[in-house]
């Protein structure tokens, strides 16, 4: 996108810890959906927002999500509001009928997502960390980029009838989060001095991208993927996770499909949110193992880091048959020539070069069992055992260990594409995977595991359904609606009894992400107000401490 090329100087990153291993100039470093959201003095918001500090944790019922009333501790506060521009352009009908010439890029297919599909408020309380209005929220930075691909920077939205609002009005083609910073964005300009404007928090983010695989990769190259590559986005999810989990403690994670070839991973906790630049370079050079270049041998220590341990026995499995078998990594001179490269023993390796050579169409599988039994042929005496199976360990970790961007993870100011966004080269919808809890405390991996992006809804497919499911429901219904109570609220079956409305999102293939969504954040604002509660309690006298920087509105 050619937003992606805005660079602020803030933007050169720091150098790595010295623990951190070297990175790699031949991984490719593509991040289209991400964004460094160094202060900058575009944009003309001038939006200026003081709510009133709302912390009280007794009242976290959700309110629908789909409907949009304001609360009336705050309805005269956001009624002062003004936006930039604020006059709302004309909307199409409800519902919007989808022609069949239409792409999902059109302004009207947009539109009637926003309007009908997408989850504002949950949204909202995912990144308020809660159901009332706070800092959190109202200092958020989001990044629109409109039909056109006009880029507008420094967004914030007080509360969540007013994100759903400017949305419409703005029709935008799609939308990054940014960091929470220590004033309103739209009032960066009031300040003294430029170096005033920080970002804070933010929530601690990884990417995935199936590009930076792509000198292991036999199947797909470039934008494109199938079910046979996607087990590398697969395999790293599960390792990432284990170790954000099991090593750092984090508990609140969400992984989403990028809408083509990745996934974006999302740690929420608030010590992820509050780290500094420092601990975020730290973690991502913990996570950084295969960072070298193709041709070049990993240097990993031994005896292995535990995290090593662990992500061994959680990709050896996927070794056998997603690459060997699947992905076929060695079928060619170049191919062979680098594994080659890989081994300790160069005895060894001119045996099994020479066998190879022999045989052009041997299998990966075979070649890789080759190892073992040309070593142990007694080709090389001074073949050290314990040296050649630290090298198959190195192998292996090569061709499945996480490739991660860790520009993405290193700094707080990343802007990064916000979930259930419309994919603007696929028309996908960014979903969530459903990765669940089990009762052990483990995670259900079986909806990773199915998970297809090729079957991902489009923008269109999802708004069709919408028109099918209410095309059957008119057909099956002897009276829709009664007179005497005619609100959007409820109707009524056959017999005259009152029904629920079914939200749209219920009535298609997004119900399933978008409930999960829900339940990830109301665990998530369960896990807040523990926090706020404990502090309370800490205080002495059952109030929270006003700490400056939570309460700068």
């Amino acid at each position: 996108m050619p937003h992606s090329t805005m660079m602020d100087e803030d933007q050169t990153m720091s150098n790595p810890l010295p623990s951190s291993p070297p990175f790699a100039s031949s991984i490719a470093q593509q991040a289209p959906d991400t964004f460094d959201s160094s202060p900058r003095n575009e944009g003309n918001g001038n939006e200026q927002v003081e709510l009133e500090k709302l912390f009280d944790d007794n009242n976290l019922a959700s309110e629908d999500e789909f409907s949009y009333p304001t609360s009336s501790a705050i309805t005269k506060e956001i009624s002062n509001l003004t936006i930039p521009s604020s006059s709302p352009l004309p909307l199409p009908a409800y519902p919007a009928q989808i022609e069949s010439g239409s792409r999902f890029s059109d302004p009207d297919i947009m539109l009637a997502f926003y309007r009908r599909l997408f989850p504002f408020r949950i949204l909202y309380q995912w990144l308020n960390h809660g159901y009332k209005p706070s800092a959190d929220m109202a200092n958020r930075e989001l990044a629109l980029t409109l039909q056109g691909d006009v880029y507008l920077r420094y967004q914030s939205y007080a509360a969540p009838d007013l994100l759903r609002k400017d949305i419409l009005r703005q029709n935008p083609a799609r939308f990054e989060i940014g960091p929470v910073y220590n004033t309103n964005p739209r009032d960066r300009k009031s300040l003294h001095k430029t170096s005033s404007f920080k970002p804070v928090a933010k929530e601690l983010c990884f990417d995935i991208d199936l590009t930076d695989y792509d000198d292991i990769r036999t199947c797909c190259k470039g934008a494109s993927i199938c079910l046979k590559c996607w087990q590398f986005a697969t395999m790293a999810v599960k390792v990432v996770d284990a170790c954000l989990r099991e090593d750092f403690g984090f508990e609140h994670i969400m992984w989403v499909y990028s809408g083509r070839r990745g996934v974006h991973g999302w740690v929420c906790d608030k010590r992820a949110r509050e780290m500094n630049d420092e601990k975020r370079r730290a973690i991502a050079g913990y996570l950084g193992v295969v960072l070298g270049s193709a041709d070049k041998k990993i240097n990993i220590r031994r005896p292995l880091h535990p995290h090593l341990q662990r992500s061994l026995k959680i990709l050896a499995p996927y070794f056998q048959k997603d690459i060997l078998r699947d992905q076929d990594p060695w079928q060619t001179t170049d191919q062979t020539d680098r594994l080659l490269k890989l081994l300790p023993d160069q005895a060894l390796s001119q045996a099994l070069k020479k066998k190879w050579d022999s045989a052009p169409g041997r299998s990966s599988t075979s070649k890789w069992k080759d190892i073992d039994s040309v070593a142990s042929s007694g080709v090389s005496a001074n073949l050290d055992e314990k040296a050649l199976l630290a090298a198959k360990q190195d192998v292996l970790l090569q061709y499945t260990y996480p490739r991660l961007d860790i520009e993405v993870s290193k700094k707080l100011n990343h802007l990064l594409k916000s979930p259930f966004v419309v994919h603007p080269g696929t028309g996908r919808i960014c979903v969530p995977i459903p990765i669940s809890t089990r009762k052990d405390g483990k995670q259900d991996w079986s909806a990773l595991d199915d998970f297809n992006p090729l079957t991902v809804p489009t923008v269109i497919e999802i708004l069709n359904e919408i028109d099918a499911w209410d095309s059957r429901e008119l057909a099956n219904q002897a009276q829709v609606m009664d007179e005497q109570d005619s609100s959007q609220n409820a109707v009524h079956d056959s017999n005259g009894q009152r029904q629920d409305k079914v939200p749209d999102f219920a009535k298609t293939a997004l119900k399933p992400f978008v409930e999960y969504f829900k339940s990830f954040v109301a665990d998530l604002i369960k896990a807040e107000s523990r926090s706020l509660k404990r502090d309370r309690d800490e205080d002495g006298n059952g109030e929270a401490e006003m700490r400056p920087e939570s309460m700068d509105f």
